[in-house]
């Protein structure tokens, strides 16, 4: 059902620090931040020939990763996100399987403009996980 590794996600307390160390330090095209404030984050993503990774930056008092900063507060590996081709047939089978679908159950928009829901880390092995729809 999953298809391939969308990006693996990195929570960092200082976006311009985190992206100087993968522009200048390991050499990668890093785009543009985008304020994503109905998911309370800003995000740039870093492009890898085979995938990539996004660099999440709290944005605004309710951010949900701003507990996972306070905990870590030097940043870390936040979500994995892998594509599905229908995310409403996938949502439906995770559910029947018995992981719990965070949120209100219904898809968002995410940073790629298309639609994600984030799984229970306590279901998939101690992980966030997002599904996006391709």
């Amino acid at each position: 059902m999953i298809g391939r590794l969308n990006h693996v996600a990195i929570a960092v307390p200082d976006l311009v620090s985190g992206t100087k160390v993968y522009e200048q330090t390991l050499g990668a095209n890093v785009s543009k931040p985008q304020a994503l404030p109905e998911h309370g984050v800003t995000v740039v993503f870093v492009e890898l020939p085979n995938t990539k990774i996004e660099l999440l930056e709290v944005l605004g008092e309710e951010s949900p990763i701003a507990p996972f900063i306070e905990k870590n507060p030097s940043g870390g590996i936040h979500h994995v996100c892998y594509e599905v081709e229908d995310i409403i047939v996938a949502r439906d089978r995770m559910i029947s399987e018995g992981a719990r679908v965070l949120g209100d159950g219904e898809p968002k928009i995410g940073a790629h403009g298309k639609p994600v829901l984030f799984l229970h880390p306590k279901d998939f092995c101690g992980t966030l996980v997002e599904l996006e729809q391709v």
